[in-house]
């Protein structure tokens, strides 16, 4: 990407910083540890997705800690790492155990993503950080900051970048061989059968049941303000709420726009626009569609992206039909409408696509030349994920979804809420991290956290 990331002099592109990522040796970036020593690990969130990131995570290293704030599901996963040191608070794991440790696996709910990864990095741990990074635009830009400023190896946990499908479906667009694109589409099944918001949630609880023992409510609210506890938060929907997650977006855009995003080497939008459902004060609507505005990447024309979640009047929020030419949608997946063809990723990960001509007589592109790394094994991507993450931690290669490329990513696509939210286009400064003439914006890219949690 050849804009600006930030006004601190945070000006190479993800390409420049990805060649030159990862120069010191295991030895010099795990404070002198042998290289014949596995990467020891802790894992904080351990419950849902944690459980699988911390299984992967042992497969790939030695498990030394793990964190959660739900007692019942610490338990659960210690008794499978007997040797492992057990912690509700990540802040206690890292001062106590910080000299032991190489890598953070972080996996909790989306508010206490960048809290815990940034802690991590400060001391110069590596991290691995479930997507999206973070809950807000500021913290995804804090994210690389913190990383670049560390030296330390990370990855996102958007598993389809580690499959070799989703590798050469970039090679192809990069290739060219598609004409240029201007349009992308994407949308996802979310929050269908996954968890409650908007309609069905348009307020908080009433009733304030007495917390569980086995939780650790003050724990779990983290850094978003303080609320009474309630089961429709914790374990599991709590995607749904402003102050806990991201919604359909934050939850699915860093798989299903992945494809697009890293093929057309996108970067910070100029402007962002979005249609909802209406909007309360505690649960994402019941449907959204956000596009986004990018601007020329060099010889790259301008894109706009357009994004469908939820369901209006009863119905899908889906792109046209006319955009597939008689060809059925399914549930989650892309479209990218080249001057010559359409690539269209039937696939939360775009590991799959099919091409058809736009107008055109040619015949199909021959696939292109590869470029990037093959890891094998499509059944593996979420372990191939943290085996390439490990893999740099020991002095390899720069992972594909590092947060030089994750943050960018991240930042890009949660201004898609930030619009939903004002119910207003936004035209956005990615040096400066602000929005023209909506003041009202700043809380929104940058909120403010509760005392005694911080970056």
């Amino acid at each position: 990407m050849s804009h600006r990331l930030h006004r601190r002099q945070f000006l190479r592109s993800t390409a420049a910083a990805s060649a030159g990522f990862l120069i010191l040796s295991r030895a010099e970036r795990a404070g002198g540890r042998s290289p014949n020593q596995r990467v020891a690990i802790a894992c904080i969130g351990v419950g849902g997705k944690g459980r699988s990131d911390t299984d992967h995570a042992g497969l790939c290293g030695e498990v030394v800690a793990l964190c959660d704030i739900d007692d019942i599901r610490l338990k659960e996963t210690a008794s499978r790492y007997p040797n492992a040191k057990t912690f509700h608070d990540y802040r206690e794991l890292l001062d106590t155990l910080g000299d032991r440790l190489d890598a953070v696996v972080v996996s909790t709910p989306d508010h206490t993503h960048a809290v815990a990864s940034v802690a991590a990095m400060k001391l110069g741990k590596h991290v691995y950080c479930q997507k999206p990074l973070a809950h807000s635009p500021a913290e995804a830009r804090a994210m690389m900051e913190a990383a670049r400023a560390h030296g330390v190896a990370t990855q996102m946990g958007n598993q389809g970048t580690a499959s070799d499908g989703f590798r050469t479906g970039v090679e192809l667009i990069r290739s060219g061989r598609l004409g240029p694109i201007t349009e992308v589409h994407v949308w996802t099944n979310r929050p269908f059968k996954y968890w409650k918001q908007a309609p069905d949630i348009v307020s908080r609880p009433t009733e304030t049941p007495p917390v569980p023992e086995h939780v650790h409510w003050d724990l779990f609210v983290g850094p978003a303000p303080m609320r009474p506890y309630h089961p429709v938060y914790h374990p599991h929907d709590w995607r749904g709420w402003w102050d806990f997650g991201t919604g359909s977006l934050g939850d699915m855009a860093c798989h299903t726009a992945n494809l697009p995003f890293m093929g057309l080497q996108l970067g910070y939008p100029t402007r962002v626009s979005a249609q909802s459902g209406p909007i309360n004060p505690e649960t994402y609507p019941a449907w959204a569609t956000i596009t986004y505005e990018f601007p020329a990447r060099g010889d790259l024309p301008p894109v706009k992206m357009t994004w469908y979640e939820g369901a209006k009047d009863g119905q899908r929020n889906l792109p046209d039909p006319a955009l597939f030419q008689g060809r059925a949608a399914v549930d989650s997946g892309s479209l990218l409408v080249g001057e010559d063809f359409v690539l269209y990723s039937p696939s939360d990960y775009g590991m799959e696509q099919v091409l058809w001509a736009n107008g055109s007589s040619a015949a199909l592109p021959e696939p292109p030349e590869r470029t990037l790394e093959r890891l094998g094994g499509e059944d593996e991507r979420d372990l191939n994920n943290k085996r390439e993450w490990v893999r740099a931690i020991e002095g390899g290669p720069a992972p594909l979804s590092n947060f030089d490329y994750a943050a960018v990513l991240t930042e890009a696509m949660l201004l898609g809420n930030v619009a939903v939210r004002l119910g207003r286009p936004i035209d956005y400064d990615a040096e400066t991290m602000t929005v023209s003439g909506v003041p009202e914006a700043a809380r929104l890219i940058s909120p403010a956290f509760r005392s005694g949690w911080s970056l």
